[in-house]
């Protein structure tokens, strides 16, 4: 490691990437508030020329990176310590797990949990099935899974397995710069490695807004349907202000106590509400269904991979790849690195092999169960029910009022989506506190257990994201999903490309760290005779001896030097 490298491991906080960051962050909020219609028109026209001409990219991409993960895993690389040789893991597997899912996509599975399986239920994807039927089920599951499970979890695996790597390894700082040092040198701590890291926390602020835009359309959708409170731009400000205050308030309070009570928390009512639902609904037909889901989704996902929808079934479904799929996998990816360094730091002292098959295999389990519950629950109340869920969340476009409209034909169901309100209200907190600890030792390239960044600071970065979902969400000019959608797909483009280059960083600085294996040397024998040669060969003269190991043609020697005792 160069004296440079040395040197700027001991730097302070650099105050340029925060600054940087944080001025642009500003800058969007006032310009997007003075002229919402000329933004959001220019995001408009770029979300549509890239999911045109690059959706395909973002579908490829994804399928890669799983590819990768699981070659590295199932490699020599796949026993090496994300820590000190011999380190053991810091926390317990079930309180990683409950962390992983809360600092993941813990909100998402409140907000689509019913609106995904019953909109393709109500709209099958590929078309070629009649709306509403068993087949429709089935190919709704498939997508779903295919959605919330295996890719999702892949894109926060790669940058999470990275950071793991050269922080705890290589003893770099957590910024997403580090995971370039194999590939740029010492330039990370110049301005290409600054330029890296202020689009990584742009990005970072820009996924986990969406993320609060969409907790904060399901929270008002909520609040309407228990108090009649209106569905408003007015009330979606007041609540994202009133979660950012909570937030904020957690992430003072720091990992230990702030955001890992919650994250337990959350896990125990999401946990309940899911028992509720099996309990007190078909509790056969779910358990069928779910394992039933699980098998469609494994058949169906070698070409759900790959499918690009080339021959649209009809002109209706020719952008559904786009508005659905291409959406997540931009959104996902811009929050990533949050999610990468947050699963980073409390995953320290695994083996890549357990950090790869834990993270795709814990949380995916999980959302199993959840999407194979709530789906199945859902399809129930329209095949074997009196319906109407289809309608609300297909035919009137009400998404985030989709878990609502579904609780309703359960028992208590006022009390019920009450708590439904609260557990996605802890939900949005745990994202925006996690998100604003992380992203701030992302500005600051500390450790927080190195070195505890001012509270005013992690603050500033929980009011960014608030108000920067507030403004993407009423302040673009198209308001709600659609606005969300547009801004992420153009803000995702960049860390697709950036995804790619990791994936070769990392296996070069892995490989630089075990030293490079030396070549395979293998003996060359002679050509086995059959019977019939060995006997003419018998009649003609003898040959001189001949080694059955082949010469060069020069005449050297292939075979390794003797041992003389020496």
């Amino acid at each position: 490691m160069s004296e440079r490298i040395t040197r700027a491991l001991r730097l302070k906080t650099d105050p340029g990437i925060f600054l940087t960051t944080v001025g642009i962050m500003v800058a969007f909020v006032v310009i997007t508030i003075l002229f919402g219609g000329w933004v959001g028109e220019v995001f408009g026209v770029a979300s549509t020329w890239i999911m045109t001409n690059l959706g395909w990219f973002y579908i490829f991409g994804v399928t890669a990176f799983l590819f990768f993960l699981i070659w590295i895993a199932l490699s020599r690389f796949g026993h090496v310590r994300l820590g000190a040789d011999g380190e053991k893991p810091e926390h317990s597997t079930a309180t990683w797990f409950g962390m992983l899912f809360a600092a993941g996509i813990g909100s998402i599975l409140m907000f689509w949990g019913v609106a995904e399986p019953i909109s393709h239920f109500a709209n099958p994807p590929r078309g070629g099935v009649e709306p509403g039927s068993t087949d429709a089920a089935s190919q709704a599951m498939a997508f779903t899974l295919y959605h919330f499970g295996l890719h999702t979890w892949t894109i926060f695996a790669l940058p999470s397995l990275a950071f793991a790597y050269f922080i705890y390894k290589r003893k770099m700082p957590p910024r997403v710069s580090s995971i370039f040092a194999p590939v740029l040198g010492d330039k990370i701590f110049g301005p290409i490695g600054k330029t890296i890291d202020v689009v990584a926390l742009i990005g970072t602020v820009f996924g986990v807004a969406t993320s609060v835009g969409l907790g904060t359309l399901q929270i008002n959708a909520g609040l309407n349907e228990l108090f009649g409170i209106a569905i408003s731009p007015f009330v979606q400000v007041l609540t994202i202000a009133i979660v950012t205050t909570i937030a904020c308030i957690s992430v003072a309070l720091g990992l230990e106590k702030g955001i890992k009570r919650l994250s337990n928390l959350n896990i125990a009512m999401a946990v309940g509400l899911l028992i509720f639902i099996l309990i007190t609904g078909p509790t056969l037909f779910l358990l069928k269904g779910t394992v039933e889901s699980l098998g469609v989704y494994l058949t169906s996902l070698p070409e759900l991979a790959l499918w690009n929808n080339v021959f649209p079934a009809s002109d209706d479904l020719a952008s559904w790849q786009n508005t659905w799929t291409v959406f997540y996998w931009a959104w996902t990816i811009t929050w990533s690195p949050f999610v990468g360094i947050f699963i980073a730091r409390i995953s320290k002292g695994r083996t890549i092999r357990e950090f790869v098959f834990g993270v795709l295999g814990l949380p995916v389990a999980f959302s199993v169960l959840w999407f194979g519950i709530f789906g199945m629950a859902s399809f129930d109340i329209e095949l074997n029910g009196d319906g109407g869920l289809a309608e609300r969340v297909a035919i009137e476009g009400d998404i985030p009022g989709a878990l609502f409209e579904f609780l309703s034909h359960y028992p208590l169901a006022t009390f019920v989506s009450g708590l439904a309100v609260v557990l996605v209200v802890i939900f949005f907190t745990t994202s925006v506190d996690s998100a604003a600890m992380v992203v701030d030792m992302m500005a600051s390239g500390k450790d927080d257990d190195v070195q505890v960044s001012p509270t005013h600071q992690r603050v500033i970065w929980g009011v960014l994201m608030g108000a920067v979902g507030a403004t993407i969400l009423v302040g673009t000019g198209e308001g709600g999903l659609t606005a969300l959608q547009q801004v992420i797909t153009v803000i995702g483009l960049p860390f697709f490309v950036m995804g790619f280059v990791m994936m070769y960083s990392l296996v070069r600085g892995i490989s630089d760290d075990m030293g490079d294996r030396l070549p395979t040397v293998t003996r060359q024998w002679d050509r086995a005779y059959s019977a019939d040669e060995l006997e003419k060969n018998e009649e003609a003269p003898s040959p001189e001896p001949v080694h059955p190991l082949h010469s060069l043609p020069d005449g050297e020697d292939t075979r390794p030097e003797e041992d003389d005792g020496a």
